[in-house]
This record gives structure tokens, sequence and C-alpha cells, in this order.
């Protein structure tokens, strides 16, 4: 199944409404599939709402690197200064 760009974005984006919600299972479930995601976007909007659910979801204590790693596959090069600085939010460094 093909999901446009904005259907991406937007589910990223709910992702943030329910942050406190979610169990630790289900905290590090949703920023694995993100990360995973997120490695492979293509357009900018969409990664950065990515980015930014996976640093929201960080916040609940629950996620760990090893949840992201997938987010290491991302070329740095290809991105936004703002991108860039989830990237090094999310690892204290770019990926490389």
């Amino acid at each position: 199944m093909h999901i446009d760009s904005s259907s991406r974005e937007h589910g990223a984006d709910q992702v943030t409404d329910w942050i406190n919600s979610y169990t630790p299972a289900e905290a590090t479930a949703l920023a694995t599939v993100l990360a995973m995601s997120a490695a492979r976007e293509k357009d900018l909007a969409a990664l950065e709402s990515q980015l930014h659910a996976i640093l929201e979801l960080t916040s609940t204590g629950y996620v760990q690197r090893d949840h992201i790693l997938h987010l290491r596959e991302i070329d740095p090069t290809e991105l936004t200064t703002e991108l860039k600085g989830y990237l090094v939010d999310l690892f204290d460094s770019p990926p490389s």
C-alpha cells in the first residue's frame, strides 16, 4: 500500500498527541517503526514530523538509542540544518 507523504507527516504528528498515554512497549515500538520509516523518507516535511515524534517519544524515558538505530542510515548531507539538529539531539552527533 502506498501512503502519500502528507499522510506520513500527519501520522507522525498524531503520535505526539498521545505521548503520555503510551506503555513502555508501545513507545518503543512506535519509535522503532518511526525510525525505520524516517531512514527511508524522501519528503523533508514528513521526515521532520517523524524525527520530532521520535524525539518526543524519547522524552518518556522508555525509548533508548538501540530502538532508533535505523536513523543512522540517514545521510546528513541531504538534510537541512534543522533536521540535522534533531539527529544531534537524538544521538549527540549527526549520523555518519
